[in-house]
């Protein structure tokens, strides 16, 4: 918990936002203090839901020049606890909603924090081109969360993270100041780039008010298949000859288990199963091409080759637009697959791509040594190296008592992700859940630079001030 905020420092933010600017209401609180799992609960005296800009500014104003601290807040879809409010006054961003422009020509949007990404992909298609970042909760996450913590989703494998699709940003800085950052530029190089210290910073550094986005040109064909195989190994196989049979046209490559596939589609209405028999691991496969035809053509090419020489059991080929998703909606409804299961622990974790086999081994030897009977989930965007590993309860087992164990199995799978190098938040952050355990792993010449970065930019540290170093 923060300290309090002063009474007049509230009367004097909703003094400057107005009727509609602010809220105190326990109904209109509620769900912006919990994440969606309930998992994280938190509390605020003032949430802030300013329209513009200059009442951003206005209000962070007001609590730096008081030393009263602020957490940011986009969709609430984030799962890491960065986004839930201990005591400061909660900001959101949910009434930044403009569109300022859409253009082709520079392949280009500037769009205000708030517009969801759904709604981000629908105006990049009303000038025929495409925004690439693909998350699951698209309807909801917005365009300053997904900055904010560098979100990934299922096309970093051929378009990289949010961090490569950010050509500006607007932002309040932690002094109350407004950076007009939004630039189009895909050169610009004149010392540091500060947009890219935004992007990822969780809110640490400031506040994303608006963003100049990268858009792409439509495709031409797509072909979406599940693969039925053997091993995590022979995954990454038929990813390496994905690679090399469409000269880079992956634009997904999605790993899954016999246990979350099975998990899903049963928990899930309306899944089934496209394959004749149950296989140990599955893979998601979407090859895209600006050819008509290219895409059809080269996922051919690369299932009946792979077929012929063993590496895969099985493939089903989705032959219709609906078809194709309802394989992504097996792919996209493992969480949900899940929930009927009781507690679970989630990690999402990194490594290098050859090392995910290996990974995968030793953590699930790991596991079940350290905690006979656990169900263990391993899925995700092998493509890019992040993998999703969710340790279930033992059927019949205890919520509590699983719930009491997660420190101790997240300190195995995280040992072991450090042991191949990797990281132990791939796509969703540290936020207040991850930030101590972080300090164990990160180069401490690294944190004290990062540190240094935070002092000179927030010296009070009023903004998210639980996380990050």
């Amino acid at each position: 918990m923060t300290k309090p905020v002063p009474a007049d420092v509230v009367s004097r933010i909703q003094a400057v936002l107005g009727a509609g600017g602010w809220s105190q209401d326990p109904d209109v609180l509620a769900p912006h203090l919990v994440e969606w799992r309930g998992r994280w609960r938190g509390e605020t005296p003032l949430l802030v839901t300013p329209r513009t800009t200059a009442e951003v500014a206005a209000v962070v104003g007001i609590c730096a020049a008081e030393g009263v601290a602020i957490t940011p807040q986009g969709g609430n879809t984030g799962l890491v606890a960065g986004q839930i409010p201990h005591g400061e006054i909660l900001l959101s961003t949910q009434k930044l909603k403009a569109v300022r422009d859409v253009d082709p020509l520079d392949d280009a949007m500037v769009l205000e924090a708030g517009v969801t990404l759904y709604e981000a992909h629908q105006q990049a298609a009303k000038v025929g081109r495409r925004f690439t970042v693909g998350v699951a909760s698209e309807g909801s996450c917005t365009i300053g969360g997904l900055i904010s913590t560098n979100a990934g989703g299922t096309a970093v494998l051929r378009y990289g993270m949010m961090r490569e699709q950010v050509l500006g940003i607007e932002a309040v800085l932690p002094n109350g100041e407004i950076w007009n950052g939004l630039k189009r530029l895909r050169k610009d190089n004149t010392g540091y780039d500060l947009k890219q210290l935004l992007i990822g910073a969780e809110g640490t550094l400031g506040i994303v008010t608006a963003a100049s986005l990268k858009l792409h040109a439509p495709l031409a064909s797509r072909a979406v298949a599940i693969v039925g195989l053997a091993s995590p190994a022979d995954a990454i196989q038929l990813l390496a000859r994905a690679k090399d049979e469409t000269g880079g046209a992956v634009e997904a490559f999605e790993l899954m288990s016999l246990l979350g596939f099975a998990l899903t589609v049963r928990n899930v209405p309306g899944l089934r199963d496209p394959l004749p028999s149950e296989h140990p691991w599955y893979v998601l496969i979407e090859i895209a091409s600006g050819e008509p035809g290219a895409a059809e053509a080269a996922l051919e090419r690369l299932l009946a080759k792979a077929l012929e020489d063993g590496l895969i059991a099985d493939a089903a080929v989705a032959q219709t637009e609906t078809q194709e998703k309802q394989f992504w909606h097996i792919r996209e409804g493992h969480s949900a697959g899940q929930k009927p299961e009781g507690a679970v622990w989630k990690h999402d974790v990194s490594v290098p791509v050859s090392k995910i086999p290996a990974f995968i081994e030793r953590a699930d030897a790991a596991l079940e040594q350290a905690f006979p009977g656990v169900r263990i989930i391993a899925f995700g965007h092998v493509g890019d190296g992040n993998v999703h590993y969710d340790v279930l309860k033992p059927v019949g087992g205890d919520d509590d008592a699983h719930d009491a164990q997660r420190q101790a199995g997240a300190k195995i799978v995280h040992d072991i992700t450090a042991s191949f190098s990797g990281s132990i938040s791939a796509e969703h952050g540290l936020g207040a859940m991850k930030t101590a355990e972080a300090l164990t792993y990160k180069d401490p010449i690294e944190v004290a630079a990062l540190r240094a970065i935070r002092q000179a930019i927030d010296p009070q540290r009023i903004m998210n001030p639980r996380v990050l170093f």
